[in-house]
């Protein structure tokens, strides 16, 4: 059972601007079960039907940072995170996929670069 007074203590904390790490702090310093506590915010946490949502709690810092690098790239917060997360993706599959070329494994085959070798 999810104590009712601790997520409304959660809510009106996220509307005064508070991070959910802020919230924690004198929660945790009053007394209040880590346990309780985490059930409050898995409450809270919003439930999407669909897998293509993602949520996040960034810090405020970490937040200001992502605001202006969106504002200088003429994006908003989520679009700016959306194309971070696209090119991270994608720069991993260039990686991932890189095809050799043919003097590449004739060179490689004769390499002193380390070889994972079958024992």
């Amino acid at each position: 059972m999810v104590n009712k007074e601790l997520v409304k203590f959660i809510k009106i904390a996220r509307e005064r601007g508070f991070d959910d790490y802020k919230i924690r702090e004198p929660l945790l310093k009053h007394g209040w079960p880590n346990d309780e506590i985490e059930k409050a915010f898995a409450y809270l946490k919003p439930r999407y039907k669909y897998k293509n949502k993602v949520s996040i709690y960034l810090d405020s810092e970490l937040l200001r940072k992502l605001e202006r690098r969106a504002g200088r790239n003429f994006l908003t917060l989520p679009e700016q995170i959306e194309d971070i997360l696209r090119r991270s993706t994608l720069n991993t599959q260039k990686r991932a996929y890189k095809e050799e070329k043919l003097d590449d494994k004739f060179i490689s085959f004769f390499s002193r670069k380390s070889k994972k070798r079958a024992k």
